[in-house]
């Protein structure tokens, strides 16, 4: 059995349900909601006016009215505080309370035959692809591996979580994580929301943001560092030689160069290391980067994905 599936406590659903549930989030966030259907996911990011991202979030069509944007649960109630005070002119509701469809990872060499017998098909091979049953969605994360993030309505299907994890390997949270963080896909986290633009996380790069889609809140900001600037910094992959984990916001140095060149904003541990995802200027990374003042190398990493020049 090469195939692992895990419960996802860290992640959380805010839930969008009402006729203008998608024509409101197209005025709100980064990802283009024409393109949502039932086989197929959106990753995007909902930013203030400054352009500085208060989630990202990974949005799945649950209904034909009803959607859920997957994000980190420690900021479930800022952005639902946040997104609420423009919902109230649509006909559309929020809801954060309800806790009966929950997120799941699967991973492995098995994970998509198992999940095909499960949801009666397999999502298509282009990220983010989904495939749906009752009461459960599947979409194919991207990356090198084999991975499928997996949405299940638990307290009218519970059978369905019963059978994945009969036919699956227990996995855990952090290995999940850990296959996200090496597709490179940055999160936004509580330390960090309302901190970074979308481009600082490579988002331009991987699918977040929709250049095309007309306008939302912080595109200005957004478009204007895409068509007429250059990112002074950049997300990249690295890893420390440390047992313990660091937190979102610690703070990166490079000799010689005296303030802080980045900060880490996701991290892991993973055999005794520290796997970690940290946004860094370009003379910082070509420096050395080092974990707090005379701390740790950081070891940089292959993104699956090439950074402009």
């Amino acid at each position: 059995m090469n195939g692992y599936f895990s419960a996802l406590p860290g992640e959380g659903l805010l839930h969008i349900a009402g006729p203008d549930t998608l024509t409101f989030l197209q005025g709100q966030t980064t990802c283009d909601t024409r393109k949502l259907s039932a086989t197929q996911a959106l990753p995007g990011a909902y930013c203030t006016a400054q352009g500085r991202m208060v989630c990202d979030f990974l949005l799945v069509q649950l209904d034909a009215e009803h959607v859920a944007l997957r994000m980190r649960r420690d900021i479930l109630d800022t952005a639902a505080a946040t997104l609420g005070k423009f919902i109230v002119f649509s006909k559309a509701k929020i809801d954060i309370a309800r806790d009966d469809w929950r997120a799941f990872g699967c991973w492995g060499e098995d994970a998509p035959g198992v999940l095909s017998d499960v949801v009666g098909s397999e999502p298509g091979s282009e990220d983010y692809a989904a495939a749906s049953a009752p009461g459960i969605v599947a979409v194919r994360a991207p990356g090198a591996e084999i991975a499928f993030e997996v949405f299940i309505d638990t307290q009218n299907h519970a059978e369905l979580v019963a059978t994945l994890r009969e036919r699956l390997q227990a996995g855990d949270e952090s290995q999940w994580r850990a296959l996200q963080m090496r597709a490179g896909v940055a999160r936004v986290e509580a330390a960090t929301s309302g901190e970074f633009i979308p481009q600082l996380f490579n988002y331009d790069l991987t699918g977040h943001v929709s250049f095309n889609k007309g306008c939302y809140t912080g595109q200005e900001i957004v478009a204007r560092l895409h068509y007429r600037g250059k990112p002074k910094q950049r997300a990249y992959l690295a890893e420390v030689a440390t047992g313990e984990t660091p937190a979102p916001g610690s703070k990166l140095y490079t000799d010689g160069l005296g303030a802080s060149t980045g900060e880490i904003v996701n991290s892991v541990q993973v055999d005794g290391k520290a796997l970690c995802l940290a946004v860094a200027t370009g003379p910082g990374v070509a420096g050395g980067l080092l974990l707090g003042e005379g701390g740790p190398a950081m070891t940089l990493l292959q993104l699956p994905y090439a950074l402009p020049e």
